[in-house]
């Protein structure tokens, strides 16, 4: 999303930019501002304050007491206080990706609370393929969250996040957000952190009436490009075919909708098809909300109404512009736009008030389930959320588990790794985010309860522990090689930190190439090269990096990916190159070559194209050799797989009555999932068991992941694709058995050209590591 707006190169509106400097330092009460006080005798009777009545009813009787001019200023994400019906002002914009932030305008540090744990950045929380880690994640925030509001701190307790975009171009600035490329991943990332941050169950039920938090999934949709050579995420006009808006872009906004029960969706500033995103009624009423059911509010990302009467030129005027959105369903926009021009809007004859009563509805009756209306919230559910519930060590430890599961061990050549501390007396470690804690943090964060360095932690634990900085900054246009040389020779063991930050991925910063920058590489080689044995390489980055020289070269013996790993980062990092922990992530994205950049950013598709040499993207589609594949990480110990196959399933039988479609100019015969219907498909579930055993002396949690294929690639098929994970821990020599529940209809279907699901005829194929089980469709 475009929230928080960096003044350093990011394209933006001048008027909206002018709106957030000129917003006043705010100081906070001891409570939080709420409506319906019972001790108000001018409100205790107004409808809307009278907890028993239905919730659409409470938002009906507040519309009802509006003026116009009331209704169209609540549009907007600062929305004022109304003081004759006893309203306080809200903040919708507040920010929660990975740790409560102060991106947006409803959250200050400004209090009794100073910060807020700070979780690894979600791209590397998506490592650990464990729903449960997710939720509790999305929970823990939820909390924290109503803590600061509990104090007066807040003005909003509505979360624009996650951001569940597929990573689909490996420059991306903003990939490090998002759960990665694979679609099921990010859907059942955005379930279970949606859950989490909402205070539903880890299932799904909602505990209470009350929400615990709102949060928002963005950005609807095909949003995955910000600012690339010439091309602009404010202009930039994204072509999608039916097939992969069907299995690529729209699965984790659907599941986030329909599994999650998410109470937000933010469309995008993109186009789509030449169609603004936040002024496409397909999308947003159709889809959003008729088909898949929302139950909540659509926000604009900020700013993005105004581009479409301004640098795009969808609309002829403001008035024009304001009339497409609100009448295709969306309900919220992030600027003063709407609310500077639809009144005009109305007074020329292109907007209704009945339109802005729609949208009034959706924002009000979500303002309603936070129990904004409900009388004071220190007296309602989550009301006795206390300031030390932030910063908890039940929260810190959550951040620390969070970080040790998603680093991803990628290199570990003769056992270099686990390091022993009785023979590692000296220890030199090398690299510009050695000593900067900051950059472990990532992008949408807060102030971090604690934080400390990998050359501090790592200090803890071998006490001759000498550091040069090798560049001058994590860009190294310069470096003191020499340094290097001298400390790499003089020590028992080097560790280098090298990689990226936020001056190279980030909101409004896609990359060029996919290269370490700078002088990097020089460094890493002559380190290696100096070195008395192998060297560790531990990278810091939110998308990949081709670093096939590393990857290549036996004098870097073990390498480890630890992205943006959060406040507890550090210290994780020490205790996987020490054996506290044992790594089991595994990647969320595949890591591409260098030569990948000649690919355009813009090209959307995702399927290769022989014909032109257009490689496709991401592991399902990738013809290309990669540097490191999705799903790809290593242990310290092995792990052996086994489909059961006294309880698996080889044939799968459809009524001989159906009727199959050919794909043309193909021999291939499917079945249209919608044809084959509800109850069909419930009556084709089946259940795959695979083994799992821990074939070596240490114990580990490991992330098991199901695959499916199909016999050929063919017509717009797959490769493969991810069908399930699980997370297991199992001691040394330990075995279980690990129970995929699956539907056909879901997990073997693929989209055909048009977008529509089909479930083909014949063999499919599931995968686990280099097991294989065959299950064959019959009529």
């Amino acid at each position: 999303m475009g929230t928080r707006r960096e003044l350093h190169g990011l394209i933006f509106s001048g008027a909206l930019l002018l709106l957030l400097l000129a917003q006043p330092l705010l100081v906070f009460s001891a409570t939080p501002p709420f409506a319906c006080d019972p001790a108000n005798p001018s409100t205790r009777n107004y409808g809307f304050c009278q907890t028993t009545l239905p919730i659409d009813k409470r938002a009906a009787d507040l519309i009802s007491r509006l003026t116009l001019e009331e209704k169209i200023q609540q549009l907007g994400h600062i929305a004022p206080a109304i003081p004759r019906l006893g309203l306080p002002n809200y903040k919708w914009w507040s920010e929660a990706l990975h740790g409560v932030s102060n991106w947006g305008r409803g959250i200050r540090f400004n209090g009794t609370i100073t910060s807020a744990t700070s979780f690894p950045q979600v791209i590397v929380s998506a490592a650990s393929f464990n729903p449960d880690l997710w939720y509790r994640i999305g929970q823990a925030i939820g909390v924290e969250a109503r803590a600061i509001y509990n104090v007066g701190q807040a003005e909003g307790l509505t979360f624009w996040s996650p951001n569940v975009n597929i990573f689909r171009d490996p420059r991306w600035g903003r990939g490090q957000e998002t759960p990665g490329e694979d679609p099921v991943t990010a859907s059942k990332y955005a379930v279970a952190f949606v859950r989490g941050l909402q205070g539903d169950s880890p299932t799904g039920e909602r505990k209470s009436e009350q929400l615990m938090t709102s949060a928002c999934c963005k950005h609807y949709t095909a949003y995955d490009l910000d600012n690339w050579k010439t091309h602009s995420r404010y202009t930039y006009n994204a072509v999608v075919t039916a097939q992969d808006m069907e299995d690529t872009y729209q699965p984790p906004f659907k599941s986030c909708v329909q599994e999650g029960r998410v109470t937000c969706v933010m469309c995008s500033y993109n186009r789509v098809n030449g169609v603004p995103t936040c002024a496409d009624f397909n999308l947003l009423t159709l889809q959003a909300r008729n088909s898949w059911g929302l139950d909540g509010y659509i926000a604009s990302d900020c700013g993005a109404v105004d581009l479409i009467s301004g640098a795009i030129h969808y609309a002829k005027s403001p008035e024009e512009a304001v009339a497409d959105v609100l009448k295709s369903g969306m309900d919220l926009d992030c600027s003063d736009f709407v609310q500077k021009h639809a009144g005009s809007a109305v007074q020329q004859g292109i907007l209704s008030q009945g339109d802005i009563d729609r949208a009034l509805f959706n924002i009000l009756s979500l303002r309603i389930r936070l129990g904004h209306f409900n009388g004071n919230p220190l007296q309602l559910p989550a009301g006795n959320i206390p300031p030390s519930q932030v910063c908890s060590k039940e929260h810190h430890d959550l951040a620390l588990e969070a970080a040790k599961a998603g680093i991803v061990l990628l290199k570990n050549a003769a056992n270099l790794l686990p390091l022993a501390r009785s023979k590692v007396t000296s220890l030199g470690v090398i690299g510009p985010s050695a000593n900067n804690g900051y950059l472990l943090i990532g992008n949408y964060n807060g102030p971090p309860c604690t934080g400390s360095t990998p050359l501090g932690e790592l200090r803890n634990y071998v006490n001759d522990t000498r550091s040069v900085q090798g560049c001058n900054k994590v860009a190294c246009d310069a470096a003191t090689i020499n340094e290097v040389i001298l400390l790499a020779r003089s020590v028992d063991q080097v560790v280098l930190f090298m990689g990226l930050d936020q001056d190279h991925e980030r909101e409004g910063l896609d990359r060029i190439d996919l290269v370490l920058p700078g002088l990097q590489r020089s460094v890493i080689t002559k380190a290696a090269k100096y070195a008395k044995r192998p060297v560790i390489l531990v990278l810091l980055t939110g998308g990949p990096v081709d670093i096939t020289f590393a990857k290549d070269d036996p004098r870097i013996g073990a390498i480890l990916w630890a992205g943006y790993p959060g406040e507890a980062g550090a210290l994780a990092i020490a205790q996987v190159l020490f054996g506290e922990h044992n790594p089991g992530g595994k990647l969320p994205v595949t890591w591409y070559p260098q030569e990948f950049t000649s690919v355009p950013m813009t090209d959307m598709r995702m399927r290769a194209d022989p014909a032109t040499g257009y490689p496709g993207r991401s592991y399902r589609f990738y013809t290309g050799k990669p540097v490191y594949e999705f799903g790809y990480g290593i242990s310290f110990t092995s792990y052996s797989y086994e489909f059961e196959a006294e309880e698996a399933v080889t044939s799968i039988y459809l009524n001989s009555s159906l009727t199959p479609r050919t794909t043309a100019n193909s021999h291939i015969l499917s079945y249209d999932i919608a044809s084959l219907g509800s109850d069909t498909c419930g009556n084709l579930k089946f259940s795959a068991t695979v083994g799992v055993k821990n074939q070596g002396s240490m114990a580990g949690k490991h992330p098991v992941l199901l695959f499916s294929r199909w016999s050929s690639s063919e017509h717009g098929r797959p490769i493969k694709q991810l069908v399930g994970f699980q997370s297991v821990h199992l001691e040394a020599g330990e075995s279980t058995k690990v129970v995929f529940p699956l539907s056909p209809c879901e997990h073997l279907s693929r989209a055909t050209d048009d977008g529509t699901r089909v479930l083909d005829k014949g063999s499919h194929y599931l995968v686990v590591g280099q097991k294989e089980h065959e299950i064959r469709i019959i009529s």
